[in-house]
C-alpha cells in the first residue's frame, strides 16, 4: 500500500522532536525518512518519551546523507521544502499521495544543495503572523504541514 506521504527530516538535532513526529507518522501512516547525521543516539530516553512506543508501528528509513536519500530506492518523487526563506505559503502548494515534506535541522534549516534540488516551486513556508519568532519548532511545523497535505491527499 502506497504511503499517503513521506517525512523527510535533515540532521534532525533534538529527540523529542523527532519522537513526537515519528508517533505523528505511525498514526497517520505516513513514512518518516531521517538523513543523517543525528544530534542524538536513535535509542535516546528523549526520542522513547515522545514516541518511541510508537516506533516499532512506524516505517522509518534511515539515510546517511542526502546524496544517499535521493538514490534510495521508493523515495518520493516530488517534494516540498519547508523553509522561512521563501514567500510561497504551503496552502498554495496542491500536494499529491506519495509526495515528501522536506525539513531541515532545527538550528539551520535545510542544507543550500537541498534548496537548489527542489527548487523554488516547491519550496514552501508556514505563515507567521508576527515577527517576534524565527520560525516554528520542528514539531509543530511537521504536524501542521502533514495534516494540510493528507487533507488534501485524502480530500476531506
Amino acid at each position: 500500500m502506497k504511503p499517503p506521504l513521506h517525512l523527510i527530516l535533515l540532521h534532525p538535532e533534538i529527540a523529542p522532536n523527532t519522537g513526537n513526529i515519528g508517533r505523528m507518522c505511525a498514526v497517520t501512516g505516513c513514512v518518516l525518512h531521517l538523513v543523517h547525521p543525528l544530534g542524538f543516539k536513535i535509542d535516546d530516553a528523549k526520542l522513547r518519551r515522545a514516541g518511541m512506543d510508537y516506533w516499532h508501528q512506524l516505517d522509518v528509513r534511515h539515510h546517511d546523507n542526502w546524496e544517499a536519500f535521493l538514490a534510495s530506492p521508493g523515495r518520493p518523487q516530488k517534494l516540498w521544502l519547508f523553509s522561512t526563506k521563501t514567500t510561497q505559503g504551503f496552502w498554495d502548494a496542491r500536494y499529491e499521495e506519495g509526495d515528501g515534506l522536506v525539513f531541515g535541522s532545527e538550528s539551520s534549516g535545510a542544507p543550500e544543495a537541498v534548496h537548489a534540488f527542489v527548487g523554488a516551486a516547491h519550496t514552501v513556508k508556514i505563515p507567521h503572523f508576527n515577527e517576534l519568532t524565527r520560525s516554528l519548532n520542528l514539531s509543530t511545523a511537521c504536524g501542521i504541514a502533514t495534516y494540510e497535505a493528507l487533507r488534501q491527499v485524502k480530500g476531506s
